[in-house]
């Protein structure tokens, strides 16, 4: 039986990452700074904050891990807008301390967690901590041969309420207030997919060899335009919704792709005059002479 150790396991994603995990008869324990008292009974818990390195060596010394998920760290866009720091540090600096585990106990796979805002030049803090994470781990695996699959999840979705489920609070505000504010135009369009799908690809990508050093882009089927999901919910709730959308706040979020193609344009500046190359050397070499010990 193999044994996978899910960073982030008891968060929104990672709840249904575990129970498809266990429904392959994986064996499975979760690192998470919160609880799941549905899963409590099934996995081995330990709480761990990844952005402090030794809660993270203590997990992976715990017991001998075959296979390790990352899926921790900062995933609401907004609140990584407001936190650049916290978002580093728990997105990159977090990462790499389990990258730092995963090459000392020699583990088989390494599996994380990424976003279609990784390939985007939207998502301002929390897609630029994406993308480091992602050069990191290729690095990581350059240099010490850490196997990995990144996974880039797109627009996900459940039942469950999780501060960064968009669609479940999107119609807990329209079943309670009667309403759905959109700070867009409302044409933006996404790639929707359950939860519940997007774990069983999730654990289908460490089944197979095929994934193993390659970046995997995870989204659904369910491609259509924000005003049409707010009609949608509007029509199951009889339409006793009102729908508001100003276009005042989506600059930080992609409006139809997150493919971005955009490179860094540089200005050249050279000093007019400047000290000669020969001229410098000697500087150098007499102030070498000059402090002779």
């Amino acid at each position: 039986m193999k044994k996978v150790l899910v960073f982030g396991g008891f968060g929104f994603l990672g709840h249904y990452l575990v129970k498809e995990l266990l429904n392959r008869g994986f064996s499975v324990s979760v690192a998470d700074i919160s609880e799941d008292r549905e899963l409590a009974d099934s996995v081995k818990y330990t709480y761990c904050d990844i952005s402090e390195e030794e809660q993270v060596k203590a997990v992976f010394d715990s017991d001998d891990f075959n296979i390790v998920y990352n899926l921790a760290g900062f995933a609401n866009l907004d609140q990584a807008i407001k936190f650049p720091l916290k978002t580093m540090n728990l997105n990159v600096i977090g990462n790499m301390y389990i990258l730092e585990q995963c090459v000392k106990h020699k583990i088989e796979k390494f599996v994380y967690a990424s976003s279609a805002y990784a390939m985007s030049n939207k998502g301002s803090f929390y897609g630029i901590s994406k993308l480091a994470s992602e050069k990191i781990i290729e690095e990581y695996h350059k240099k010490y041969d850490v196997p990995f699959v990144i996974l880039r999840y797109g627009s996900v979705y459940s039942e469950r309420a999780y501060d960064n489920n968009y669609i479940y609070n999107l119609v807990k505000g329209a079943v309670k207030e009667k309403t759905i504010d959109h700070h867009g135009d409302g044409l933006e369009i996404r790639e929707y997919i359950h939860a519940a799908d997007a774990a069983k690809l999730s654990v289908d990508v460490i089944e197979s060899e095929e994934f193993l050093n390659f970046h995997v882009i995870l989204t659904g089927t369910e491609r259509m335009k924000r005003l049409e999901l707010f009609q949608m919910i509007k029509e199951i709730l009889n339409g006793e919704v009102e729908v508001n959308c100003d276009d005042s706040g989506y600059q930080n979020h992609y409006k139809f792709t997150p493919y971005s193609f955009e490179p860094s344009v540089s200005k050249k500046l050279t000093a007019n005059p400047h000290i000669d190359m020969g001229q410098g050397l000697l500087e150098c070499i007499r102030a070498v002479h000059n402090n002779k010990s």
